[in-house]
This record gives C-alpha cells, sequence and structure tokens, in this order.
C-alpha cells in the first residue's frame, strides 16, 4: 500500500511542477551553473557540495529550481518522498508560504499520515533556524558549506546588555 501512495505522490509532483514553473516561477531566472561546473568549486564551498549532491545522486538541476537542493543539503532531508513532504514541513516553519506548498502540506499529510511526527518535528525545525528559504544561493555557491548550514541553523538570539 505504501508503494502505491508513493507513487500517487510521484505522480502528483511530475504532473504539477512543469505548471508551477511555468506560472510561479515566471520572475525566477535560471543559474548561470551547471552540474559539472559546481564541481570545479573550491572543496568545502557550498557550489562543490552541490555538484557533488547531484553527482552522488545522478541528478540534474532542474532550471528556477536550483534552491529547492540546497535546502536538502542545508536542512539534511533526502530525497524519498517522505523528506520531501518534511521539508516543506520545515519551510513552512521557517516562514515560506505558497499555495504549492500548503497543497503539498496538505496532501503529504493525507497520503502518510503515520509521518505526521516527523513532519512536526520539521516544522518546529524550521522556525529553530534562521529565516532562509527566500536567500538567492546563487551567489552564496562560493562560500563555506559548513559554515554556512551553521549560520542559518543559528537562529538570531537578542543582545542582552
Amino acid at each position: 500500500m505504501k508503494k502505491l501512495r508513493t507513487k500517487f505522490i510521484i505522480f502528483m509532483y511530475e504532473n504539477s511542477q512543469k505548471q508551477y514553473r511555468k506560472y510561479f516561477k515566471k520572475k525566477k531566472r535560471q543559474w548561470q551553473f551547471n552540474e559539472e561546473q559546481l564541481l570545479s568549486f573550491k572543496q568545502d564551498s557550498l557550489g562543490r557540495t552541490l555538484g557533488e549532491f547531484y553527482k552522488k545522486h545522478g541528478f540534474r538541476m532542474i532550471p528556477k529550481m536550483e534552491n529547492h537542493d540546497v535546502y536538502h543539503l542545508i536542512t539534511d532531508c533526502s530525497t524519498n518522498i517522505q523528506d520531501e513532504i518534511a521539508m516543506q514541513y520545515l519551510l513552512f516553519g521557517n516562514g515560506k508560504r505558497s499555495a504549492y506548498l500548503l497543497g503539498v502540506l496538505v496532501l503529504g499529510t493525507i497520503v502518510f499520515p503515520e509521518y505526521c511526527k516527523t513532519y512536526i518535528n520539521a516544522y518546529k525545525k524550521g522556525r529553530s533556524m534562521r529565516t532562509f528559504y527566500h536567500w538567492d544561493f546563487e551567489g552564496l555557491l562560493w562560500q563555506n558549506f559548513e559554515h554556512l548550514k551553521d549560520f542559518i541553523r543559528q537562529k538570531e538570539t537578542p543582545v542582552i546588555y
């Protein structure tokens, strides 16, 4: 039964992505780098880490959706269906709001209710992180990945005098 539910979610994703990018990602431009170019970045950089992610998983960059793959690296969410849904919960906790995201939350929760605890924890994790969902990560590809990840995971705390 779980396999059938997973196939259903994949079907919904594949049939909604083209329309989503066409109608909702118009203003966004695709990155100027490809997977091979990312591998030429400095060893500890975000760019290199992202290039290695693509190589390891056999993925290709999807134009205008590059930040999504960076989210996987920053949040430690895998690319299986339940973690994809959990990552959307994390982004919701981080402040991201969109009709598409809300649709994923609703559909994912209905189809995989046994992961509700995971989804709630992901939401809390997103709330505990610095707001990053709106960043343009292309401009940060040269940055040290671990430092960037640590910075995002440390929510701003007020200075007490």
